[in-house]
């Protein structure tokens, strides 16, 4: 519930701004008129996140185990690659996204509805199919409504921040925001990846499921309390595969240091 809850939060976030962006430009060009295509665009790109998310689901569970286990896996690996990106991507472009956005907005306008439901729909269907991907690999095989819980309410109350922060109305420091939820997604996404580490060695393709680099299923029996808080936050496993272990150590060390490594500022070019 936790993971679902805060990469609902944080990619919620991002799209409620990126159509605030969109919205503030019509406004503030005195084109209203033109706000329904932006909707049009935004509801276009939510039905098509909801039906690849649904199809994929279907897909899967018709399956038989190993092809599920290799397909999650890989979807999982995937994911975790996907979330990294798209960190490293924000991080990068987030000085420069108002500015970007604002000036394909100026060209859609010029070209019609149909330039602006697209620039619409492309916008918050990237943000929908990233967010769908990594909600994807955390919610496969889960038989609570815990995840669907946590992503739900994670998305609601970014939907409110962001129409909160479009009026005015609240104040938040973003790039502090951005930076400590990335930071803890990059645990989830390590978590992601060493979890399909382990569907790939159930299916028999990679080696190693058998050689555990420590059980304490004793200490942390995954059906406490402890055990599923772990297992839905960070996708912890207390029996892991020394693979699973050397992958999730591989991927989390140098992504984190990469990741909290202080940002040069840009250089300013003399006149």
């Amino acid at each position: 519930m936790f993971a679902n809850l805060l990469i609902g939060l944080r990619e919620g976030l991002e799209a409620s701004l990126v159509v605030s962006i969109l919205i503030a430009y019509l406004v503030k060009t005195d084109r209203r008129s033109e706000l329904r295509y932006i909707w049009v665009g935004v509801g276009a790109a939510v039905a098509l996140v909801l039906v690849i998310f649904t199809g994929v689901t279907v897909t899967f569970d018709q399956l038989p185990f190993r092809a599920q286990e290799i397909t999650g896996g890989v979807l999982s690996i995937l994911a975790a690659a996907l979330v990294t990106w798209m960190i490293f991507w924000m991080r990068r472009t987030a000085r420069t996204l108002k500015r970007e956005l604002e000036g394909e907005m100026e060209r859609a306008v010029s070209m019609g509805p149909v330039a602006l439901v697209t620039i619409a729909f492309l916008t918050v269907g990237r943000e929908g199919l990233e967010t769908a991907a990594i909600m994807w690999s955390t919610v496969t095989g889960a038989y609570t409504p815990g995840p669907f819980v946590g992503a739900t309410l994670g998305l609601t109350v970014s939907v409110v921040l962001g129409y909160l922060i479009y009026r005015g109305a609240l104040k938040v420091n973003l790039s502090q925001f951005f930076t400590i939820t990335g930071a803890l997604l990059i645990v989830v996404a390590a978590g992601v990846l060493a979890y399909g580490v382990f569907d790939l060695q159930e299916a028999g393709v990679l080696p190693g499921a058998s050689s555990l680099a420590f059980d304490i299923t004793s200490v942390i029996p995954p059906s406490s309390w402890y055990g599923t808080f772990l297992k839905g936050t960070v996708n912890f496993q207390p029996n892991p595969s020394w693979l699973q272990v050397v992958v999730w150590l591989a991927f989390i060390i140098p992504v984190l240091a990469l990741y909290l490594r202080p940002q040069q500022a840009p250089k300013v070019a003399k006149v």
